[in-house]
């Protein structure tokens, strides 16, 4: 059956998603990238995403491979497609990831704004959704075609699937750094309204990672 997951999902040791004021030059916001110190360095990483051969292998390792098994579709917020914000202007922006992003299946873009679906090399077609979550996840599971489809973010993406009670499973990837401000993922929510119960937690080479399901 297919399932709604979160996975590889970073957060600081004080509860935050992503920094604040993201930009075209701060993508993840002011030291988000400090966040995924952890998942850069990955074979999975440098192969799937970068393109290039190595990367580190390990405990970081196995849960960046887990993440891409058995995904059929994505769902993602604009935030995470975009730096812009409003109407969509004709800039010839495609996403942060080039002519060929590493998702390789139809991807749902939540958005308040209308554009036509764009296809990217390597399979990957980004679909715009304008009329909430629960319309999203029904195209992305009949898209998936009985495979899972995994919430890529951001922080405010998953707290309303979390707060309608839709994701199965997270795996959340706790590192070792402190924002002080940015976007918070749990700040106000009862997790376990939801059904999740911790299942796993293991310390990796550079973070901590723990697993819920419900």
């Amino acid at each position: 059956m297919s399932k709604l997951r979160v996975d590889c999902y970073s957060i600081s040791l004080d509860g935050f998603g992503a920094g604040p004021n993201q930009s075209l030059e701060n993508p993840l916001g002011e030291r988000g990238h400090d966040l995924h110190t952890w998942f850069f360095p990955t074979e999975t990483m440098q192969t799937t995403i970068f393109g290039k051969d190595g990367g580190t292998k390990g405990i970081d390792n196995d849960f960046a491979v887990r993440s891409f098994e058995n995904v059929g579709a994505w769902i993602m917020g604009r935030n995470m497609f975009a730096h812009s914000r409003g109407p969509w202007t004709d800039d010839g922006w495609k996403g942060w990831w080039g002519d060929n992003p590493p998702y390789h299946v139809d991807t749902y873009v939540l958005t308040h704004h209308a554009r036509p679906s764009l296809e990217m090399e390597g399979g990957t077609t980004f679909h715009f959704v304008t009329d909430g979550i629960h319309a999203a996840l029904d195209r992305a599971k009949a898209s998936a075609a009985g495979k899972d489809v995994r919430i890529g973010g951001g922080a405010q993406t998953i707290r309303e699937y979390l707060k309608a009670g839709l994701i199965d499973e997270m795996h959340i990837a706790v590192s070792p750094v402190l924002l002080g401000k940015g976007e918070p993922l749990f700040n106000g929510l009862d997790v376990t309204a939801s059904g999740l119960k911790q299942v796993q937690q293991i310390a990796g080479e550079g973070a901590t990672h723990y697993r819920l399901k419900r």
